[in-house]
């Protein structure tokens, strides 16, 4: 849809947070610039709008499902007659119904096509995805009627998406003894092949102090991935994490990770790399999100004893991390700061877990002797 090429940056930094974030950050704001580009000038106001009230990784989410939705205008139905998004008038968005809206949730979005030169691909989103469409279109319809721009808020009729309750015994997370298993594999390469192990020999600290990083404070992926050398002060015995809403923690340091991270900086990790990221690859690059993942889903499928493609990924460990913590006695409302849970209800979901630990507790404490 877009030119993958985005410019190196050359950081001139006076904020607060360190180069790696502020350059990651300008490059998805660059994307978001890219989709307003092709998109109509007059929303220029909107772009404001979100520019000034959302998360830039928001922003852009929001920006790519209203170009999707302009795309279907111009491509799937009569609803305007220009050949290209950035051309579509006001007035089109002033005739939409919230029937239109609906029938692109409801039908079009659900099951469509997308052709390469190749081949037909047939594209289903759930409805966790089309909630997501219908809240950014509903947030544009919402802030084009009260900017004046179109006459009526047809968001009122707008068909909700029943999303599923989650289940707490649906949420995948490791039990304590999988945990135990992952560690000895990144130890001591248990259950790694020979290939895996030849990588393993130069990695198993770093790899150590990522598993230790995710499981003790359920961090998310992009806050470890974004970790420097320098967010950790060991004299201080706290490290440096930049969470969502530009949040910033200064998390302390248990002696566990103080260890595991110490002996990956003094044993494998090249002090003469010209990198600032604390984890880095064999290639002395930061690490990317995909490399990982990877690395997750190949330490805790040993764990769990499965195949490696019905491994888990970070989030997962986020998981375990707050029910171990929840099932250790920890506030749920201290855990829900830990992990930084916008809602106690998110962290709730956990905490139903320990009604297992009820059952077994009451089942092996009858008082009548039959039993």
């Amino acid at each position: 849809m877009f030119g993958s090429d985005i410019m190196d940056y050359k950081i001139h930094n006076k904020s607060d947070k360190p180069d790696n974030i502020v350059e990651e950050q300008n490059k998805i704001i660059d994307k978001a610039i890219e989709i307003q580009n092709v998109l109509p000038y007059y929303l220029r106001d909107f772009f404001t709008f979100l520019k000034g009230s959302v998360a830039v990784s928001t922003r852009k989410a929001y920006l790519s499902d209203i170009l999707f939705f302009c795309e279907y205008l111009v491509n799937e139905t009569d609803l305007t007659d220009e050949k290209n998004t950035k051309n579509i008038k006001i007035e089109t968005f002033d005739q939409i119904k919230a029937r239109d809206v609906n029938y692109f949730i409801g039908e079009y979005c659900t099951r469509y096509f997308v052709e390469t030169k190749n081949t037909k691909y047939v594209m289903k989103n759930n409805n966790r995805t089309l909630s997501r469409k219908r809240s950014s279109l509903n947030i544009l319809f919402k802030f084009l009627y009260r900017n004046e721009q179109i006459s009526s808020n047809i968001t009122d009729g707008f068909n909700p998406i029943r999303m599923p309750k989650v289940q707490p015994d649906a949420i995948k997370k490791l039990e304590i003894d999988e945990v135990a298993k992952m560690l000895d594999a990144v130890e001591n390469g248990t259950g790694l092949s020979e290939k895996q192990k030849q990588y393993w020999r130069k990695t198993k600290h770093r790899d150590k102090a990522i598993i230790m990083l995710f499981v003790t404070y359920g961090l998310r992926l992009s806050e470890l991935q974004q970790l420097n050398v320098d967010s950790f002060s060991f004299k201080r015995g706290t490290f440096k994490i930049y969470r969502k809403r530009d949040k910033v923690v200064d998390m302390p340091i248990n002696k566990s990770v103080e260890k595991s991270v110490k002996l990956y900086l003094n044993k494998e990790r090249d002090a003469n790399t010209a990198d600032e990221a604390l984890f880095i690859s064999l290639q002395g690059q930061r690490m990317s999100k995909r490399a990982i993942r990877k690395l997750i889903k190949k330490y805790t499928a040993i764990g769990m004893e499965t195949s490696y493609d019905n491994g888990y990924s970070p989030h997962k460990l986020r998981a375990t991390a707050a029910t171990s913590l929840l099932e250790h006695g920890f506030s749920i409302y201290d855990v829900k700061s830990l992990l930084d849970h916008d809602n106690v209800t998110t962290t709730q979901l956990y905490a139903s877990h320990r009604k297992n630990a009820k059952r077994n507790i009451i089942k092996n404490f009858e008082l009548d002797d039959e039993y």
